[in-house]
């Protein structure tokens, strides 16, 4: 797979089919957009390619604090690579770009940069300055300018569209698995290890600390079960997010107890995978009661141990 940046001004050689949209979180509607990009660039002799804006827009837009992510652009190319997708065009989503017209968006970039020969959207895909241009323009542009344009139906889970924004609710709520059906694996974040209270070695159950990389969405919460990849290994694991309630702390954390694991990762980064939502993060009385209940939740993944196969990602 082949990364070019609009910045450096590096030019797409043959003619793509393009699959555009925001792609947080490459869910199962994502996948399926893609997956008709690159069965059409198949048989059409075309390059399989990915638009993606490596900031989220909507920082620009509104002005507002980013949101969470629930991919990190690495994240994002390698999944891509997985789908089969040949080429990822990358651009800064910045005020110049913003203003464009929708017009300006399809001759200077789709067009003139990317050398686009198929288009594929999603059936709510907005595009060009104050998103004037959606799905039924785009077909009008692709007459204009000389590429095919495919709109794809929404996916639904039951009732709901799966969409990054039902995502994200799923996974503020505790809904882990639910969430991880709909991404189609499990939600991961990835970060390095630092150093903490030393709390958790204290009583027995050493943590990894994790300082965030990106700016990942946060789940609720609570202890999870989970996956701890470190260096390509993945290891069973506990993952509590909070505030340690037991100890008064101001300051939330994510926390690892990886089982049958003694190494020195201080400086490592590693990925947590979320696998499901065993307990809120509740304040005990004592310590001791702490330490009963972490035996607890590790005896519970140990006698439920429903692994998940798929690589880190």
């Amino acid at each position: 797979m082949n990364i070019l940046t609009h910045e450096s001004k590096e030019k797409v050689e043959h003619r793509t089919a393009v699959a555009l949209g925001n792609f947080d979180g490459i869910h199962l509607g994502h996948q399926q957009l893609i997956n008709i990009m690159t069965s059409e660039s198949e048989k059409k002799g075309l390059m399989s390619s990915v638009l993606l804006f490596n900031n989220h827009t909507k920082s620009i837009i509104s002005k507002e604090s980013k949101p969470g992510i629930l991919t990190s652009n690495e994240q994002k190319y390698r999944i891509l690579e997985s789908l089969g997708v040949q080429l990822i065009y990358t651009m800064k989503f910045n005020e110049s770009i913003m203003k464009l017209s929708p017009e300006e968006f399809a001759m200077e970039i789709l067009v003139e940069k990317m050398k686009a020969n198929l288009v594929v959207v999603g059936f709510d895909y907005k595009f060009g300055y104050k998103a004037k241009g959606d799905a039924k323009y785009l077909r009008k542009l692709g007459i204009k300018y000389g590429f095919d344009v495919i709109v794809v139906d929404p996916v639904y889970d039951n009732d709901y569209i799966i969409s990054s924004t039902f995502i994200r609710k799923l996974l503020k709520s505790g809904n882990i698995k639910e969430a991880n059906k709909l991404l189609g694996r499990p939600y991961t974040i990835e970060g390095r290890v630092i150093g903490g209270k030393k709390r958790g070695r204290q009583m027995g159950f050493p943590t990894a600390n994790l300082e965030l990389l990106q700016n990942y969405l946060i789940p609720k919460f609570g202890v999870y079960k989970s996956k701890t990849i470190i260096d390509d290994i993945e290891y069973n694991s506990l993952t509590n997010i909070g505030k340690n309630p037991t100890f008064n702390n101001n300051m939330w954390s994510i926390e690892s107890h990886i089982l049958d694991f003694n190494k020195d990762i201080y400086g490592n980064r590693i990925y947590i995978k979320f696998l499901e939502y065993l307990r809120e993060d509740k304040k005990f009385n004592t310590k001791e009661e702490l330490i009963n209940q972490m035996n607890l939740d590790i005896e519970s993944i140990k006698s439920n141990d429903d692994i998940y196969n798929s690589t880190c990602l």
